[in-house]
Formats: C-alpha cells, sequence, structure tokens
C-alpha cells in the first residue's frame, strides 16, 4: 500500500478519542511511507488525519469540490489541494489515486463513500482493500446488519469478508497489506441460500 484514501466525518464526533485515532491513524500512516487521500477539509476528523501525518512529513492529498473549499475550510497546507466540480468526481478522483480505503466514523457522507467502494469491489471494479477503524465500537451495528445480511441470504459470506474490521491502526494496516482479494460472483443461486 504506498496510498490510502481515507473516508471519515468533517465533524469531531463526541469524545477525544475520535480525534485521537484520527491523528493516530494519520501519523502511522506517514511513519510507513503512505501517502493519505482524503477530502481536502481542515475541519473534523478529516484535519485530524492530515494534521496526523503532516505533522509527521507524510504526503498529505485532499481532494475538494469547488462548493465545499469554504464550507468545509478546505486545508491549504496539505502535499497537494485537487479542487473538483462535484462531489461524484471527488470520490472517483479519490479513488482513482488509492490502492486501498480505510473508513472512519462519520456521518451520511462517509457511509455513502465506504457504500460505493464495497459495491465497486463487489462488482469486481477494483481489487482494493477495505478496512474499517471501528473507534469507540462506532461500525459495531454496522457489523451486525452485514452479518445478518449474511444470515438472511443477501450477502455472500465472501462479500462479507472482503471487509476488514479492527479498533486498532496497527492491526487494520497489517490485515489490509496482507489482504487477499476473494474471487466470487455477485450473486446466490437459488440452492446457496
Amino acid at each position: 500500500m504506498k496510498n490510502v484514501v481515507v473516508f471519515c466525518g468533517a465533524s469531531l464526533g463526541k469524545g477525544q478519542v475520535y480525534y485521537d485515532h484520527a491523528y493516530t491513524l494519520g501519523r502511522i500512516l506517514a511513519n510507513n511511507g503512505i501517502a493519505v487521500i482524503f477530502g481536502g477539509g481542515k475541519v473534523g476528523l478529516m484535519g485530524a488525519v492530515a494534521e496526523g501525518a503532516l505533522h509527521h512529513d507524510g504526503r498529505v492529498v485532499g481532494v475538494i469540490p469547488k462548493f465545499l473549499r469554504t464550507k468545509e475550510i478546505a486545508h491549504e497546507d496539505v502535499s497537494q489541494l485537487i479542487e473538483v466540480e462535484n462531489m461524484h468526481e471527488r470520490k472517483m478522483r479519490m479513488h482513482e489515486l488509492s490502492d486501498a480505503i480505510i473508513a472512519m466514523p462519520g456521518g451520511w457522507g462517509t457511509m455513502e463513500e465506504l457504500f460505493e467502494m464495497m459495491t465497486w469491489a463487489q462488482l469486481g471494479l477494483h481489487k482494493k482493500p477495505i478496512g474499517i477503524l471501528n473507534v469507540n465500537g462506532y461500525y459495531n451495528s454496522f457489523i451486525a446488519m452485514m452479518d445478518n445480511m449474511v444470515t438472511e441470504g443477501f450477502l455472500k459470506q465472501e462479500l462479507r469478508d472482503m471487509l476488514l474490521v479492527s479498533d486498532k491502526v496497527e492491526d487494520l494496516i497489517a490485515k489490509m497489506q496482507n489482504y487477499t482479494p476473494p474471487e466470487v460472483t455477485k450473486y446466490a443461486h437459488k440452492d446457496e441460500v
């Protein structure tokens, strides 16, 4: 892994633990020579990840739509700030620049980005490792929902297993570096459910 896109909130959430994990993620990626690709904002967890990497001489590339440049307070101190026209272009550009994906806590935008990357992987459009940094149990309900999707026959176990989860930065990065994408078909056959 050389370039990791980090999807996370433009808010800090409640509790110092979210900021601390975001900053630590940026620091550890930088210390391992891994560039951070992120949404380009200076605020919230986005800003914390960027700061963690920048304070440890990491490469940080922000991708931000024009209309969010002032709303999310664009991080002008990053290694490179790429301005795009809209949210779709932002997501596609971040995907193109990365070879791995990490989702931290966030709101609807973070969920939408994560779901699209998982869907693209399911369809075979990429084979990048996708990880969730499950800070403070934030994604526990989501993980339980995915397990229920498998139980109820709407998701293959192999596809569920594509999503790597840990509450520790180093552990998640190790899982991602050792990831081998599965060879699966998208749809379950009648005899498999």
